[in-house]
C-alpha cells in the first residue's frame, strides 16, 4: 500500500467514524430533537478548536454477537478545544451507537480525558445521552462507570465539572453527573432516575410516566438534582458557557475579571423605598440583586427549586462573586430543608473555586412543624452552617430586613468568619420576632388581663417597646456583629469597596484529612 494509499484509508476512517451508528440514527436522533454527540461538541466549543482523542478505538466483547458490530469512536466521543479561548476537556456520549451504552472501552476514554484535564488543570464538560450500561459486557461496564466516579470524586473542588443531560441518563449512569458541580437537563427531551417506570410498576405498583419519574421538571423543582433546566438543547450551550465565564481553570487560579463599564458608585435610590414599612410584608430580593450586580445580570441557580433563597453568579466591578439571597416573596423567605441544602452546596462550590460569598439576609427563622424536624431540619440546617464556617474565601453579609435566632447565625453571620457585616436601618437583629418574644417575656402578665381591648392595648405596647430595644441594628453594631450601618442605595458600592479590600485576605482551616460535615 503507498502513502497515498495509506492516507486515503485515514481518511475514510474518518469519515466513517463521523457517521457514528450510520445515517439512520443520525435521522432518528435529530427526529427527536437531539443533536449528534459530535454536533453537540461543535456548538459548545469555540469553532475549530476541538481536538479528539481515541477516534479508531473499538469495543473488546465477543459475547452475545458482538464481535459482529464494531463502530469507531465506541459510542462516546472525547478530546479537548476551548471555550473564549480557555480549554476544557469534553466527552459526549453518541446515542446513535449501541444507545450510547457504556462499555470498557467507552469508560477508559471518558476516564483518559479526565484524567488529562487533573495534570493540566482544566474544567471538564459530559454531555449525556446513554442507555446506561452495555450489558452485553456486564461487570466490565459496571467496573467502567465506578472507574468515571472515583474519578468525579477526585476532580470535586480541583476542577470546575459540568454535565449536561440531553437524553436518557438512567440507573449507575445518574452518579456522574451527581457528582460534578453543575447538571443541566434539556426539557422534554432528558430524563434522570435509578430506577424506571417498568421496575417501579414491579416493585411497588405505582404506575408513573418517564417524564414524571425523572424529567426535566421533576428534577429542577422537585429533587434538586438539576441546577437549571433549558428550554432545549441551544439553550443548555449557552449556559454552559455562561457558567465558566465565572469560573477559574481549577482551585488554585482566581476566577475571571472582566473589565466594567458599570459605575461603581452607581447609586440606586430605589433601594431606600423597597423594604415595606410593614414588616410582614414581602418584597422581591431579586429586584436588590439585579439593581445593585454589574450591568443588571445574574446567574441564578436552582431557580425553580426551594424559591424561599435565591442563589447565583454575579459580578462587582467585574469580580465574579456567588450571591446567597432569603427570599421574603416565598414562604417569607424562612429556612428549611431544601433551602438549607440547596444554599449550603452552592456556598461550598465557591468556596471550592475562590468565589467571594455576598449574603443578603432577610429571614425570620427556620420553618417549624413536624414534617421538618422528622424529616431533619436539623442536620440541614447544620449543613448550611458548616458550609458557611468552612468557607475561607471573602464573605460579606448584609441583613436587609429580618434576622431572627438560629437563621441570624447561619446566614453569613460575624461569628462564622463573616468578613465585612453591613446592615440597612431597616435590620431587625434579634433572637425572635417582638410577637413571639413578648408571648415568651409578658405570658403571665397577658393572662392575667380579662378585658380584651386591655389585653391588646398591653401586647401592642410591649411588642412595640421590644421593637425599638432589639428589633433594630443598632444592637449588634453596639457589639462589633455589624460593621455598620449602611445606606441602602449606597450597597453596590460598599460591598465593591469590600471585596477590593478582602482580595488579599488569607483565611486557613486546622490541618485535617477531611472534615466530617454533617450530611
Amino acid at each position: 500500500m503507498s502513502n497515498q494509499d495509506k492516507i486515503r484509508q485515514l481518511v475514510e476512517l474518518r469519515e466513517k467514524a463521523r457517521l457514528g451508528g450510520g445515517e439512520k440514527r443520525i435521522e432518528s436522533q435529530h427526529s427527536k430533537g437531539k443533536y449528534t454527540a459530535r454536533e453537540r461538541i461543535e456548538m459548545i466549543l469555540d469553532e475549530g478548536s476541538f481536538e479528539e482523542f481515541d477516534m479508531f478505538v473499538t469495543h473488546r466483547s465477543h459475547e452475545f454477537g458482538l464481535e459482529k458490530q464494531h463502530y469507531l469512536s465506541d459510542g462516546v466521543i472525547t478530546g479537548h478545544g476551548t471555550i473564549d479561548g480557555r480549554v476544557v476537556y469534553i466527552f459526549s456520549q453518541d446515542f446513535t451507537v449501541f444507545g450510547g451504552s457504556l462499555s470498557e472501552t467507552f469508560a477508559q476514554k471518558v476516564c483518559k480525558v479526565m484524567d488529562q484535564a487533573m495534570k493540566v488543570g482544566a474544567p471538564v464538560i459530559g454531555i449525556n445521552d446513554s442507555g446506561g450500561a452495555r450489558i452485553q459486557e456486564g461487570v466490565k461496564s459496571l467496573a467502567g462507570y465506578a472507574e468515571i466516579f472515583q474519578r468525579n470524586i477526585m476532580a470535586s473542588g480541583v476542577i470546575p465539572q459540568i454535565s449536561a443531560i440531553f437524553g436518557p441518563c438512567a440507573g449507575g449512569a445518574v452518579y456522574s453527573p451527581a457528582l460534578t458541580d453543575v447538571v443541566i437537563m434539556s426539557d422534554k427531551t432528558s430524563y434522570m432516575f435509578v430506577t424506571g417506570p417498568k421496575v417501579t410498576k414491579t416493585v411497588t405498583g405505582e404506575d408513573i410516566t418517564t417524564e414524571g419519574l425523572g424529567g426535566a421538571t421533576v428534577h429542577a423543582e422537585k429533587s434538586g438534582v438539576a441546577h437549571f433546566r433549558a428550554d432545549d438543547e441551544e439553550e443548555g450551550f449557552l449556559l454552559i458557557r455562561k457558567v465558566l465565564q465565572y469560573l477559574p481553570q481549577n482551585n488554585l487560579e482566581d476566577p475571571p475579571i472582566i473589565e466594567c463599564n458599570d459605575p461603581i458608585d452607581r447609586l440606586e435610590d430605589t433601594l431606600n423605598e423597597i423594604i415595606p414599612d410593614e414588616t410582614h410584608l414581602p418584597y422581591n430580593v431579586k429586584d436588590i440583586i439585579y439593581s445593585i450586580v454589574d450591568c443588571g445580570e445574574f446567574l441564578e441557580f436552582h431557580r425553580h427549586f426551594a424559591k424561599n433563597i435565591v442563589v447565583g453568579f454575579a459580578r462587582f466591578d467585574g469580580i465574579p462573586v456567588g450571591i446567597v439571597a432569603n427570599q421574603p416573596n416565598y414562604l417569607a423567605g424562612v429556612l428549611d430543608i431544601n433551602s438549607s441544602r440547596k444554599a449550603a452546596r452552592f456556598v461550598r462550590f465557591c468556596d471550592a473555586f475562590n468565589l467571594p460569598v455576598i449574603t443578603l439576609v432577610d429571614v425570620p427563622g427556620f420553618l417549624p412543624g413536624s414534617s421538618q424536624e422528622q424529616g431533619g431540619i436539623i442536620i440541614h440546617g447544620a449543613k448550611l452552617m458548616f458550609a458557611y464556617g468552612e468557607a475561607t474565601v471573602p464573605k460579606i453579609t448584609i441583613t436587609l430586613r429580618k434576622s431572627y435566632g438560629g437563621a441570624h447565625d447561619v446566614m453569613g453571620s460575624k461569628q462564622l468568619r463573616g468578613d465585612i457585616n453591613y446592615a440597612w436601618p431597616t435590620g431587625e437583629i434579634a433572637v425572635m420576632g417582638p410577637k413571639g418574644a413578648i408571648e415568651v417575656l409578658e405570658g403571665k402578665n397577658i393572662a392575667k388581663i380579662e378585658d380584651q381591648e386591655e389585653r391588646a392595648k398591653y401586647i401592642s405596647e410591649k411588642e412595640e417597646e421590644y421593637r425599638k430595644e432589639f428589633a433594630n441594628p443598632y444592637k449588634a453594631a453596639r457589639y462589633g456583629y455589624i460593621d455598620d450601618v449602611i445606606e441602602p442605595r449606597n450597597t453596590r458600592f460598599r460591598i465593591i469597596r469590600a471585596l477590593k479590600t478582602l482580595s488579599t485576605k488569607k483565611d486557613k482551616n486546622p490541618p485535617k484529612k477531611h472534615s466530617n460535615i454533617p450530611l
